[in-house]
């Protein structure tokens, strides 16, 4: 696809091909990206705010989410779901979870079960989906918002978090000054995702932003973090395998983000979201059909079973 055709609406310049790739680089490794942990401690903080206690967590793609261990330490009742949609990670932690790989986590949760691993979450069973930095890299959005929606049961909540439009924003004039094609994808405002939340059925969405300001001493510091965070997985990116020559010209341009502290700086912009699952609204025509079952839910009204 060449940057001058139309991206369909959600795919924001997403590589499929190679967002899976970088998915199962960061899958393999011991720990979860660096960012991903520091965002899912700050999600933790925000669930008190919701007073639903979930019977059932669902985690979306846990190896990258960093988020286990404070959802079971906050809902130490309810059952652990893990949804891996890709078969090669799903396979892996299988064997790792197998091979007790976790015991030593676990048993600091005083002996919590291993989780269930699956590849689609059962629909409507999950009082608490949770998809930690998993929405910025998926090549169509409004896609993935349906299956969150698909997976909770009503009343169940939603809560998640992303990249957003200003995350390494000082890398792309240093690109397009050296021509090196996009260093990232266009990440997708927060206003857009909370329409994309209203379109799929969510009710209530909560969106929130926050700034942080990420320093490194060296660009080869800077480069090996960002490479623990991931690869650039834009479909404008330059094609082909870079140079030895290209490498030092990156490195001298990272030069110029130095700040008064003499540190190399780059901005991440992170992108926060919580929405419930009401109950659906039957439409009714001339002549409408609906269960009994439905009745009764229509009848006891939200919250009530």
């Amino acid at each position: 696809m060449s940057g001058n055709e139309a991206m369909p609406p959600g795919t924001q310049q997403i590589d499929a091909g190679a967002a899976q790739r970088q998915r199962r680089r960061l899958a393999m490794a011991e720990q979860p990206p660096w960012l991903h942990q520091e965002v899912a401690q700050r999600m933790l903080e925000r669930l008190p705010v919701i007073k639903l206690q979930p019977s059932q967590v669902l985690q979306r793609r846990p190896s990258l989410g960093g988020g286990d261990a404070g959802l079971r330490q906050q809902y130490p009742q309810a059952v652990q779901l893990w949804c891996e949609p890709d078969e090669v990670i799903r396979h892996h932690w299988q064997q790792r979870l197998k091979r007790g790989w976790m015991q030593s986590m676990l048993e600091r949760l005083r002996g919590a079960p291993a989780p269930d691993l699956v590849a689609q979450a059962p629909a409507g069973a999950s009082q608490l989906l949770w998809a930690n930095m998993e929405l910025h890299a998926e090549p169509d959005k409004p896609a993935l918002i349906r299956q969150w929606h698909e997976a909770l049961a009503v009343d169940g909540f939603l809560m998640f978090s992303c990249l957003g439009p200003d995350s390494f924003i000082e890398l792309r004039p240093l690109y397009a000054r050296e021509g090196f094609g996009v260093p990232t994808p266009e990440w997708v405002d927060m206003h857009d995702l909370g329409d994309m939340l209203v379109h799929a059925g969510f009710a209530d969405p909560v969106m929130d932003q926050e700034h942080l300001r990420l320093t490194w001493a060296t660009p080869q510091a800077l480069l090996s973090d960002l490479r623990a965070l991931g690869g650039n997985v834009s479909v404008l990116r330059a094609p082909g395998l870079r140079s030895r020559a290209w490498q030092e010209r990156l490195l001298q341009g990272l030069e110029t983000l130095r700040g008064a502290d003499g540190r190399l700086g780059l901005s991440v912009e992170l992108v926060y979201g919580h929405a419930f699952k009401p109950q659906p609204r039957l439409k009714v025509a001339a002549q409408t059909e609906f269960s009994l079952e439905q009745m009764r839910a229509m009848v006891r009204g939200p919250g009530k079973h």
